[in-house]
């Protein structure tokens, strides 16, 4: 028996619980602080629970002790912590926490314990980076362009968009910078510094911000693949009124004075944005990504187009988010247990994709699931 030791039962570890408990071989065992989340999950799924807080290194370190392999799904400030306690404990894991730092600080620490540790194996990183690493390992790329966004079904939802992620680090993202690479050089612009727009099947034209979603393909790839970016995909009517808030300082971290108490304006803009964002029970929503790889191959310019259209799973209540996210994740945790993909150290999704048969693995458990990504070559 496999004990799968989930730490995180948020809106992606939940249905990442729900999905390996189909599997008789496998125990799994939720790891939260929040008890009643946990009795939730348990009480209609076959789901060992366990209260921790994993805001500590001794909660995770106690979580992990018996896994078998561990998956992370924290919130970003707690993952970094969580995944060094983890790999100190010498317990191989697969991260879909996103958090800030730079997770190859964590990689000399891996080696040396002998442990195996994928980071950022979501959708997008994750789906995304291993295509290109396949891609990688075929052909010389020259042009990686990733176009990707999870939003609701209906237009008409409140500024034409919802969350079940913290609403704060909406706000950061669409208020910093993002990273792309021009040239072989690393560039940044703010991230609704452009207007460009995309047109896709079924959610038709859709507005870019600039990304920071490239993260490790910073460290592994720039040397690699002379022109890379991420674009975030949005409705563009949500585009155009986030720019309105942003340029009047409603995403601004700088404190002001209000009637003697010092608060930071993006602090208040997402206190009264998150309950309106929040998604209600049965509420779809849809993930939707375009990759274009180009480069040579045999010698011959060729381009290879991916596109994933994805909806809310009324049938088994699962939002698209958490499938395209969570089972990703769920496939990768895969391949390592059963030693599909064995790489000491940290490893970045791409990576993943290098190794002979993983990608097809990966390709074949999403589509399992319904998750489809097309691919057109030309």
């Amino acid at each position: 028996m496999n004990r799968m030791v989930i730490l995180g039962c948020g809106p992606v570890g939940r249905h990442i619980a729900i999905d390996l408990c189909k599997d008789p071989a496998c125990e799994i065992i939720s790891v939260d602080i929040n008890q009643d989340a946990l009795e939730h999950l348990a009480k209609k799924h076959p789901v060992q629970i366990r209260v921790e807080d994993l805001s500590t290194v001794e909660g995770v370190t106690r979580a992990v002790e018996d896994a078998d392999i561990v998956i992370g799904s924290v919130p970003g400030p707690l993952g970094y912590a969580m995944l060094e306690a983890v790999i100190r404990a010498g317990k191989n894991i697969v991260d879909i926490s996103y958090f800030l730092e730079d997770p190859f600080g964590l990689d000399d620490l891996a080696r040396e314990k002998g442990v195996t540790a994928v980071v950022d194996c979501g959708v997008a990183p994750g789906m995304s980076n291993i295509i290109l690493g396949d891609h990688m390992r075929k052909m010389e790329v020259a042009r990686y362009e990733c176009y990707v966004g999870g939003f609701p079904k209906s237009r008409n939802a409140p500024l034409g968009y919802k969350t079940d992620f913290p609403v704060l680090e909406v706000f950061e993202e669409y208020s910093g910078p993002g990273r792309m690479v021009e040239d072989g050089k690393v560039v940044e612009r703010p991230a609704l510094s452009e207007t460009m727009t995309i047109d896709l099947p079924k959610v038709g034209t859709m507005a870019c911000l600039n990304s920071d979603g490239l993260r490790t393909l910073i460290h592994t790839s720039v040397s690699d693949i002379p022109v890379m970016f991420e674009k975030t995909l949005r409705y563009p009517e949500h585009i155009d009124q986030m720019r309105i808030f942003n340029d009047a300082g409603f995403f601004s971290q700088a404190p002001i004075q209000v009637k003697g108490a010092s608060v930071r304006p993006i602090d208040v803009t997402a206190k009264l944005f998150t309950p309106i964002w929040k998604y209600e029970p049965g509420e779809a929503d849809l993930t939707v990504m375009r990759l274009i790889i180009s480069g040579v191959e045999d010698g011959k310019p060729v381009t290879y187009t991916y596109d994933m259209y994805d909806e809310y799973d009324a049938a088994t209540g699962t939002p698209s988010m958490a499938r395209t996210t969570g089972y990703t994740c769920a496939a990768v945790t895969r391949l390592v247990l059963d030693g599909g993909y064995s790489q000491t150290g940290i490893s970045a999704p791409e990576l993943v994709g290098r190794v002979n048969g993983c990608r097809e693995s990966v390709a074949r458990y999403l589509a399992e699931r319904g998750v489809l990504c097309r691919m057109q070559r030309s």
